[in-house]
């Protein structure tokens, strides 16, 4: 039998406190739903409601298209099985009496198990490689097994929908993996349903097809995780800048800290305008970031790596369709960046016939009064793919006053730029 869960307008409160506030959305059969937030967004307090252990204050949430006060205690247990924080037994049980546990819903009057219980427990302790430790006391397992024992109680009950609260807690890196590769295959072999509150942004973003961002009680964004991870969502909600890099095996996103928000601090307060392609402005664009100064980009072809670089960044930047040169239109938006720029920095990016009009865009900044930092090393001779042109460029630009900096420019670049009285 399929499986819809529609919650609706939630709220709930502690006593004065609101902890959600309008809560709505919809799950159904086989979904991967990943809860994400910083602590104290309400997380485990809406996983808490979804499972009948909390009555929300207002709003509604239907399952099967009942709601959720109809449903009688034993029946719900069927269709919803939670594993919460810290979820444990107040008794030493050991781990198979534990797991076993999970069958109640499906128990006669005198509780007996039947052989289908026994598969049912037996089953669930190996998914989870607890089986070796049935015999256990629960009090004498680390944190890791315990949790592994709480995941097989959960699993023991067999219900289409899995609501795990920090799952990964306690489990070392190996078992984290282990634990959530098994969540995942088991959604697309039986199609569970999984919701899963999960702190590790990149774990969220490697294994949910959906995640939701809470913030303040709310839901501030839903959606794949290319949609929710983003700069900006982060930088808001966790008030900390970093770089969004897509993961080498899957290309999902992976969030790399930078610093938080407030630490990101340079003397030169104007933004900084990159003139590159090809790669060769990525590696100065991702340290001037880090270092906390505001850039720009452009004229960067749709598709290039500088110009990846740049989007993930967030960067102002002009874009140019792929494989084209560049236009009188896109160069005159580019003039534009520049004029409203602090300092321009032309990267050693290769010269041909299609960029010619990147490097004399350089010039602008240098008839505007401009600082221009130009990088050319190698030189520029053997970037040069436009018969000579480019060289040329370069040295103008050099007879005109710019600053040619060659070895380790990245240091260099940020100490000239701080070194800038503002205007």
């Amino acid at each position: 039998m399929g499986l819809q869960i529609e919650v609706k307008d939630l709220t709930f409160s502690y006593g004065a406190e609101t902890v959600l506030d309008g809560i709505t959305l919809t799950l159904g059969q086989g979904d991967y739903i990943g809860i994400i937030g910083p602590n104290g967004s309400g997380k485990s307090t809406f996983l808490k409601n979804m499972a009948a252990v909390l009555t929300p204050t207002g709003g509604e949430i239907i399952i099967d298209g009942k709601a959720l006060p109809r449903w009688r205690r034993r029946d719900l247990a069927r269709r919803l099985a939670l594993v919460g924080q810290g979820s444990s037994s107040g008794f030493n049980f050991t781990v198979e009496e534990m797991v076993a546990m999970g069958r109640y819903p499906y128990l006669d009057r005198f509780g007996s198990l039947k052989p289908e219980d026994h598969a049912a427990v037996e089953r669930a302790m190996h998914l989870t490689g607890c089986y070796h430790l049935r015999q256990r006391g629960i009090f004498s397992l680390s944190g890791g097994e315990r949790q592994r024992a709480i995941l097989a109680r959960a699993l023991a009950q067999e219900t289409p929908c899995l609501l795990l609260d920090e799952p990964t807690s306690f489990l070392d890196l190996g078992y984290q993996v282990e634990l959530l590769e098994l969540l995942q295959s088991l959604n697309r072999r039986e199609r569970l349903t999984v919701v899963l509150v999960v702190h590790d942004l990149n774990l969220a973003s490697r294994y949910c097809r959906q995640l939701y961002l809470l913030y303040r009680s709310r839901i501030y964004a839903g959606g794949s995780p290319e949609e929710v991870l983003t700069r900006e969502n982060i930088l808001e909600v966790y008030r900390t800048e970093v770089l969004i890099e897509p993961h080498p095996l899957d290309g999902k996103p992976q969030v790399i800290p930078v610093a938080a928000a407030a630490e990101l601090k340079n003397n030169f307060k104007q933004r900084v305008h990159l003139i590159g392609g090809g790669g060769s402005a990525t590696p100065l664009m991702k340290d001037l970031f880090v270092k906390g100064f505001t850039l720009s980009a452009g004229v960067l072809s749709v598709g290039d790596s500088d110009w990846a670089t740049a989007r993930r960044l967030g960067l102002l930047m002009v874009e140019e369709a792929p494989f084209s040169p560049i236009s009188p239109q896109r160069h005159r938006q580019n003039l534009e960046l520049i004029g409203e720029a602090g300092a321009v920095v032309l990267a050693p990016l290769h010269i041909g016939p299609g960029n010619l009009l990147n490097v004399e865009a350089a010039f602008h900044a240098l008839e505007q009064g401009r600082p221009l930092f130009v990088i050319d090393d190698p030189a520029a001779g053997s970037r040069d793919f436009a018969g000579g042109r480019g060289e040329l460029l370069y040295r103008r630009l050099k007879e005109g006053g710019a600053h040619f900096i060659a070895g380790s420019f990245s240091d260099e670049i940020t100490a000239r730029l701080s070194a800038i009285t503002p205007s």
